[in-house]
């Protein structure tokens, strides 16, 4: 079975079906990578998560890398791989290029999942866990206190164990609000967590995610890192993501040196050669690779080794459609240190119908995946349901490019 055609689908729509997300996000864009064969029985898909960044610039990107696979089949996914891989020397050994070939990859794997019949998880080596507990994403921390009470009632009522919410708050009124004072910012986290385990007790599993690096002003130093992580210390966090920016492995080091609370991160990451920089340093205590993001499923794996090499966790990055949150899930379960799963809850139409019934929640836990392939098909239907908006796509704001949406809201 010979591949024909390497294609790209832009999409556009409901960014989320969780009401506390939509506040802050209504759309998302995302980039459907498929592989055709001569057997028309037999198509390939993954998705690349740049495709919810940049989606105008995968089209060309996949065209690029397209005459490498055409004319080939896929016994040797990692070959292929190495091909695209060295063919962008210059441009892909970290950022977009591998970022892309992450979608490419991914569509070969699910092309030889349903070739032979069997999950991609299985091709990886194996199911190493019967279950793992996952948590809802929840994005912002949603204000003022009962807000955020009712958000997490809602991830409760949808059957989930454990939430991951945004350091500093998030309002309708007042729009997001985070200090750089050290003290200040210590003392708001550690008030948050105080009234969150006040609600909901030890049980409930909590993390905090810094998303540092996303404001051009308001991005914590290492210091500030240090004193906020300090006074977490007490609240039992599961882990605490993304305190520091990734231009600084320097300050991720130190921070993991000087608190207990389990420091986490690596989603922005890509490719091996760019994660090692980071764990040689002890940068993270647990990983976070994207398979949708990093380069693919193989790097994926070889960067979880990497982490079990070190007696270190990962924990799975999800916040593309999908296609990414499957190709995550079976990754999940190929890797034996695996130790929980990024969950987006209450999932959108450019989830739920790309997964249909593949994705099986149950206790707090994700029941493996079996099926063939990656358990993801893209209709017809679906391409026509969401066309793609250009302009769609999610960025850091700056002067002179502003989020549509949230220029609406400046004028209104």
């Amino acid at each position: 079975m010979k591949i024909t055609e390497v294609k790209t689908v832009l999409l556009t729509g409901p960014c989320t079906g969780d009401p506390f997300l939509l506040e802050l996000r209504k759309w998302r864009s995302a980039a459907f990578i498929e592989i055709h064969t001569d057997d028309p029985d037999f198509v390939g898909l993954g998705e690349t998560y740049a495709g919810y960044f940049c989606p105008e610039i995968i089209p060309e990107t996949v065209e690029f890398f397209k005459p490498i696979l055409v004319g080939q089949d896929v016994d040797d996914i990692p070959e292929l791989w190495q091909r695209m891989y060295h063919c962008g020397n210059f441009w892909c050994r970290v950022g977009l290029g591998a970022s892309v070939l992450s979608g490419i990859e991914s569509a070969l794997w699910d092309l030889k999942g349903k070739i032979e019949n069997k999950p991609v998880c299985e091709l990886l080596g194996g199911t190493a866990h019967d279950k793992l507990f996952c948590y809802a994403t929840g994005g912002p921390s949603n204000y003022p206190e009962d807000h955020l009470t009712e958000k997490l009632d809602f991830y409760q009522s949808l059957g989930f164990q454990a939430a991951k919410l945004g350091v500093g708050s998030y309002s309708k009124a007042e729009g997001s609000q985070l200090s750089n004072d050290p003290n200040e910012a210590a003392d708001f986290e550690a008030g948050k967590l105080d009234f969150v385990r006040s609600q909901y007790g030890s049980d409930f599993k909590l993390m905090l995610d810094g998303h540092m690096g996303n404001s051009s002003s308001h991005t914590w130093d290492t210091a500030t890192a240090i004193t906020v992580a300090k006074a977490c210390e007490p609240y039992d966090l599961f882990f605490f993501e993304e305190p520091l920016h990734y231009t600084d492995p320097w300050g991720y080091a130190e921070l993991c040196a000087a608190t207990t609370v389990p420091i986490a991160g690596g989603e922005c990451l890509t490719a091996d050669y760019e994660w090692r920089t980071f764990i040689e340093r002890d940068c993270f205590d647990i990983g976070q690779p994207d398979a949708g993001f990093m380069g693919g499923i193989g790097e994926f794996m070889t960067v979880a080794k990497r982490f079990a090499d070190k007696d270190r966790k990962i924990a799975t990055h999800a916040w593309g459609a999908g296609g990414v949150l499957m190709q995550n899930l079976h990754c999940g379960f190929a890797c034996p240190n695996t130790a929980i799963l990024e969950i987006p809850p209450a999932y959108g139409p450019l989830h739920s119908e790309v997964i249909g019934d593949s994705f099986q929640m149950k206790g707090g836990h994700v029941l493996p995946p079996d099926k063939p392939g990656l358990g993801i098909v893209l209709t017809e239907e679906t391409k026509a349901s969401f066309p793609f908006v250009p302009g769609s796509g999610e960025y850091n704001n700056v002067p002179g490019k502003i989020l549509p949406e949230q220029r609406e809201e400046n004028q209104s």
